[in-house]
């Protein structure tokens, strides 16, 4: 359905822009969450891959005219029953000529562009024996022929004392020369003490980029992991060695998708899951916003960032207040240059109903979008403030102004 999506821009008047969005699950009414989509040429076809119900259980399901229908969803993985089996499924690549792979009670692979799943293998723990955890997709490297080299994938695990004098997590990194089946031994990373989730991508100028989810600052007094923040770290040896971590954003804004574009600038989608001001009823706000880099993700325009969709929560301020929020980006490129966003949503959510832990329904949501081609103003107030600051994380999407619906 025609859409807007508003732009800032600085100090001036947001912009407006024509793009397209629609909840696709409506009519299940039932959790669905955490999705990730890729784009496979061959067929030009999308594979979804997303979770259902509690606990969650992998499903993946297919659009061919570009996200305007998609499949019924169906399982990646079934029991001797044909019930739904497995566990949550992360990380959804495409290797090229048919080939996926997942992480679902394992590492799971299609060689049929997703319409069966196996060749199940194990997910190996880390360098230092913990779990591995993961969320994001590795990161898929190809030759001048196009043929897959290497994976990088990373994993992250929890530090807890008296190991460690303050609990934290861990960021992890390592390499597949087989297209997933055996890893290298994972490195610790020492910049990514603090950090879980990092979503990898090879920029223009060759340079490794590692956007990290970073843990809660310790300065606030908040336990729920929707208070943790965005920064982005850069390797210049392959992943062997990372910088330091540049935030973003203190807290409140994660789950990053990365997308290259033929330019070499660079577009990263994010949930907003705090630091949208209340609307006027007392109500939170959640939403999705994408940030552009024009140099190889040196810095980031966040004064005239995109707000690709916003909600107002059904809760007011409380224990369960987060039960709307927003849970997961992923975005691909489509042939004709514009962006597909696909995201997760709990605009709807009553949770309680069935369970006291079953949000149900939880929905998935696109917005194909195009970046502003006209030119916006200077400003980089934003940008220049200490990272730290309400004027970095505060914003009002501006809900109920004429620039969303829900």
């Amino acid at each position: 359905m025609p859409f807007t999506i508003s732009q800032l821009n600085g100090s001036a008047e947001r912009i407006r822009l024509p793009a397209q969005f629609r909840i696709i699950t409506e009519s299940w009414n039932r959790c669905v969450t955490v999705p990730y989509m890729i784009y496979m040429p061959e067929k030009d076809r999308l594979l979804m891959l997303v979770n259902c119900e509690y606990p969650h259980r992998a499903f993946v399901m297919t659009s061919d005219d570009h996200g305007d229908r998609w499949t019924e969803p169906r399982p990646v993985s079934v029991d001797n029953d044909g019930r739904p089996a497995g566990s949550m499924g992360t990380g959804l690549a495409y290797l090229g000529d048919g080939q996926a792979v997942c992480g679902s009670s394992g590492r799971w692979f299609s060689r049929d562009y997703g319409n069966t799943w196996g060749d199940s293998v194990a997910v190996t723990p880390t360098c230092d024996g913990r779990d591995w955890n993961t969320w994001d997709p590795p990161l898929v490297e190809r030759d001048e022929t196009g043929n897959v080299i290497r994976l990088a994938e990373t994993g992250y695990a929890w530090l807890h004392p008296p190991e460690v004098e303050h609990a934290h997590q861990q960021g992890y990194i390592r390499f597949s020369t087989d297209a997933g089946k055996t890893w290298s031994e994972s490195i610790k990373v020492p910049q990514w003490q603090e950090v879980s989730e990092v979503a990898l991508m090879r920029a223009g100028n060759g340079d490794l980029l590692g956007f990290c989810r970073t843990d809660i600052p310790r300065r606030l007094d908040e336990t729920i992991d929707h208070f943790e923040g965005l920064g982005v770290a850069v390797s210049k040896d392959d992943g062997r060695t990372w910088s330091t971590v540049e935030k973003l954003y203190d807290w409140g804004r994660h789950h990053p998708s990365p997308l290259l574009l033929p330019n070499n600038d660079i577009v990263m989608a994010y949930v907003v899951r705090e630091g949208y001001v209340e609307d006027g009823n007392g109500f939170p706000q959640f939403g999705v916003e994408a940030v552009v880099s024009h140099d190889h993700g040196r810095t980031w325009d966040l004064d005239h960032r995109y707000i690709l969709h916003a909600w107002v929560g059904n809760r007011k301020r409380g224990p369960h207040d987060w039960w709307a929020n927003s849970i997961g980006t992923s975005s691909v490129l489509l042939p004709d240059g514009s962006i597909l966003t696909v995201f997760g949503t709990g605009y709807r959510s009553q949770a309680g109903v069935k369970k006291e832990n079953d949000f149900t329904p939880r929905d998935i949501g696109l917005v194909r979008w195009r970046l502003n081609p006209e030119p916006v103003n200077t400003e980089r107030t934003i940008g220049d403030a200490p990272v730290d600051s309400d004027l970095r994380n505060i914003l009002d999407p501006c809900i109920g102004h004429g620039m969303h619906d829900s």
